[in-house]
């Protein structure tokens, strides 16, 4: 039986080429949507789930208000997970990590690399994390001083194999250290929020064993089997107050955590599941890029659409087509084939038009991978589709599709009457179906969603793009590792000046992209700090030339000078601190910070020497806070501002003086734009990602509006002709059958508008600095969509216009 339903849902595929195509194309984008999009979720979803203990690890992550000035740090007081593992006994293990000092110098033969992916890290790292050991022993292997571990790829890259246990590398330029390597871990896999080739001893870390009030670790426990997670996180509050109160009221006068909260200041404690980190966090700083949950939630949501859609197509253009095999389903009848038998049948049609459309999808997704894989900065393989977790899953999806796709035309057709469609009818209870115009109207809904949201991402790019940031970002060209030049560096700065497209040239360790350094501290402009005239403030070492170089202004005061000795013990302070401070005029006012550990008894004073124009220091995501800026060495890194039409050519020039001062170092560079732009990387993933699903959702939605045109048409061939032969006229015929299909459209648009506006405004209230959402976008979609529908609907409405009526109705 089903070998005779197989044949003769083949026989039908073939006697309707066209319509099986287009009902096989439909189907087909839907799948290879759904498959890569699936890819994609599936992905995220799995960070950081190989450790066999993640369910009980936590990352400790601090929430701190000063002053009015916000941090929400993902990293915590750098004694805290000692703390926690001696007070409490929920606590297993803790392991910390330190980042802050960035890349390393790595010698290779003559030649140093720079290794960006490198931490410090606890001698505990293996009781915590999973991390394979290929050889060594991960129990002492971080225990002492002038160790590290480094992974598989490493030690090939610099000794061509993994055997490396006692050989050692030499970090370091101006002071040098040698490191024995004493573990090779397994290269940490891609779906971790955290990805390091080099982790050196905590050892070789001089400090951070004792202030509560410095925040510069990355700290994760281990809580023991059964622990309530929230319970505990509770717990944190006695940390504070045990530990951190009485530190802070040392150099400020705090004598409660509740005093100091009620002076309007903030200082919490809070647990983060290992899995949720790389989802759900988006503090500073991350060890890594991190994705966002809402993007999985609307990419699930965008999957399953376009899915659906392609199902919605597939009964619409199956219903289209009833009119050609009412007569065989009434003759079928009269010969005495029950109505379960037909539903069969025209199921097993949908299933097989299903499997073939799931393997032209198969070929499809092989063809676009490496284009999605660049669109979503994955790096997915055709070949993990077939494993053996996922096979199942391909296999049922077909079904699962032709079963939801064939349902609703397998009743529709079964339930035609014989004495009825052997009569040449149809019935008329057909012709206008609420539930098909429901469907197409569903499907232009989604598209003009789709089509709202890609314009209001892109405007909001565009937007962030083309704002006056405070700073001039173009053409600023940006030499990475020049601290490798050492006494060199100032030589080095001034030659590249001599060269002809270079304006000016600076230190630049520190730059107004969101991941350059950054360095916090505490200021009043009292001498002593108390909870209400304390504030919390970013501090950058610049030199004379970085406002001039960046292009800053310097709205009162003055920038740093060379003609102003006393300037070593000046600063500049953005308009955020200098509203935070409150003076009309704050020039030659005095800051106070203290520059030393509790108890130290350090505290300085600077003198505020100018007022800079508030700058985009970081994302637009957040607001503008309090920074100042202080004469002092950060060559690290140097920018120039050039000026010229052959960069490559001077990038050539500039990396020759390079080389010529650091032979054995490798050239960096790049352009602070390029930097800028990195920060909405995922924003720009997004806009392409909407763009490309809501193409491939307007055209499975034009391919079901093209199938219900031509059911209608189909069904209204005797009404043409008659219309015609009364002297109706091509264009009016084509009104008639075109404007039903528009007022669907503009109902589409209608129930759109506000869920678009209601999501795509929540989406932007992540970004402190947006755009309104003008009516004119839901105008300029509601036009893009009745321009689509008509131009889809006008074929075949012009075709019934201009058919002969006397063929029409010799037909009827």
């Amino acid at each position: 039986m089903i070998r005779n339903y197989l044949k003769i849902a083949w026989r039908n595929l073939l006697k309707n080429k066209t319509f099986s195509l287009i009902n096989i194309s439909g189907l087909a984008i839907g799948f290879s949507s759904f498959i890569l999009i699936g890819l994609y979720v599936i992905d995220e979803l799995s960070y950081d789930r190989f450790h066999e203990k993640a369910d009980r690890i936590y990352r400790l992550q601090a929430d701190i208000r000063f002053g009015g000035t916000d941090l929400r740090l993902a990293v915590s007081a750098d004694p805290a997970g000692a703390v926690l593992k001696k007070d409490y006994p929920e606590v297993e293990q803790f392991v910390r990590f330190y980042a802050s000092e960035g890349s390393k110098f790595v010698k290779k033969g003559n030649e140093y690399i720079s290794e960006n992916n490198v931490v410090y890290a606890d001698s505990t790292l293996f009781d915590v994390f999973t991390l394979p050991v290929i050889a060594g022993n991960p129990k002492t292997a971080l225990d002492q001083p002038n160790t590290v571990v480094i992974s598989e790829s490493t030690a090939k890259k610099y000794f061509g194999t993994t055997d490396v246990l006692g050989k050692s590398i030499e970090v370091g330029i101006q002071e040098k250290t040698q490191y024995n390597i004493t573990a090779v871990i397994k290269d940490i896999p891609k779906n971790s929020h955290f990805h390091f080739d080099m982790l050196f001893s905590m050892d070789n870390v001089d400090y951070g064993f004792g202030n509560f009030l410095s925040h510069n670790f990355h700290t994760y426990i281990v809580l023991r089997k059964g622990t309530d997670a929230k319970a505990f996180e509770k717990k944190l509050e006695q940390v504070i107050v045990k530990y951190v109160v009485p530190q802070a009221s040392e150099f400020m006068q705090v004598k409660s955590i509740e005093e100091f909260r009620k002076s309007g200041n903030k200082l919490e404690y809070s647990l983060i599941p290992l899995t949720d980190i790389h989802l759900k966090s988006d503090r500073f700083p991350e060890l890594d890029v991190n994705g966002n949950i809402q993007y999985v939630y609307i990419f699930s949501a965008v999957a399953l659409f376009v899915l659906l859609l392609a199902c919605i197509n597939f009964m619409n253009l199956s219903t289209a087509r009833s009119a050609n095999r009412a007569k065989e389903v009434g003759i079928r009848k009269v010969l005495g084939t029950g109505k379960g038998t037909l539903i069969s049948q025209f199921m097993a049609e949908s299933t097989l038009m299903s499997y073939l459309a799931f393997l032209v999808a198969l070929l499809l997704t092989w063809a676009i991978l490496p284009y999605f894989n660049d669109l979503a900065a994955k790096s997915f393989n055709f070949g993990s589709l077939f494993a053996l977790k996922t096979l199942p899953f391909l296999v049922l999806l077909p079904v699962a599709v032709g079963i939801l796709a064939g349902y609703y035309p397998a009743f529709f057709l079964s339930s035609f009457r014989p004495i009825v469609v052997l009569k040449g009818k149809v019935n008329a209870g057909f012709q206008k179906s609420n539930f098909r115009n429901a469907l197409v109207t569903f499907q232009f809904f989604t598209s003009i969603f789709l089509v709202i949201s890609t314009i209001i991402v892109y405007r909001q790019l565009d937007y962030i793009q083309t704002k006056n940031v405070g700073f001039n970002k173009d053409q600023i060209l940006v030499v990475n590792g020049t601290d490798a030049l050492g006494q060199k560096s100032e030589s080095f700065r001034n030659e590249v000046m001599k060269l002809t497209g270079v304006q000016n040239g600076t230190n630049a360790g520190y730059l107004p992209v969101s991941n350059s350094s950054r360095n916090d501290n505490s200021f009043s402009k009292e001498a002593v700090m108390d909870m209400k005239n304390g504030f919390n403030m970013q501090v950058w070492r610049v030199d004379y030339d970085y406002i001039p170089t960046l292009g800053m202004k310097v709205v009162k005061g003055r920038n740093f000078s060379r003609s102003f000795g006393s300037d070593s013990s000046g600063i500049l302070i953005n308009e955020a601190a200098a509203k935070i401070l409150g003076y009309e005029n704050p020039i030659g006012k005095k800051l106070y910070t203290s520059d030393g550990p509790p108890n130290s008894g350090q505290t300085k004073y600077y003198e505020i020497v100018g007022v800079v124009e508030n700058f985009h220091f970081s994302s637009m995501h957040e607001t503008i806070g309090p920074l100042s800026m202080r004469l002092g060495r950060s060559d690290w890194t140097m920018a120039f501002k050039v000026r010229t039409d052959d960069l490559k050519g001077l990038v050539n020039e500039i990396e020759k003086k390079y080389r010529a001062m650091a032979p054995e170092m490798p050239f960096s560079y790049n352009f602070l734009d390029e930097s800028f732009d990195q920060m909405y990387r995922a924003e720009q993933r997004v806009g392409k990602i909407a763009i490309t699903f809501a193409i491939l959702t307007v055209l499975i939605a034009c391919l079901g509006l093209f199938g219900l045109v031509t059911y209608i048409s189909e069904q209204r061939t005797k009404e043409v002709g008659i219309r015609k032969v009364l002297g109706a006229s091509v264009l009016s015929i084509t009104t008639l059958l075109t404007k039903d299909f528009i007022k669907l459209v503009a109902i589409a648009l209608i129930i759109a508008s506000p869920v678009a506006y209601w999501l795509m405004n929540k989406w932007l209230t992540d970004f402190t600095y947006r755009i309104d959402i003008e009516w004119w976008v839901f105008a300029l979609a509601g036009v893009i969509a009745i321009l689509i529908a008509i131009l889809t609907v006008s074929y075949q409405a012009i075709k019934s216009a201009l058919m002969n009526p006397v063929k029409s109705l010799k037909t009827e």
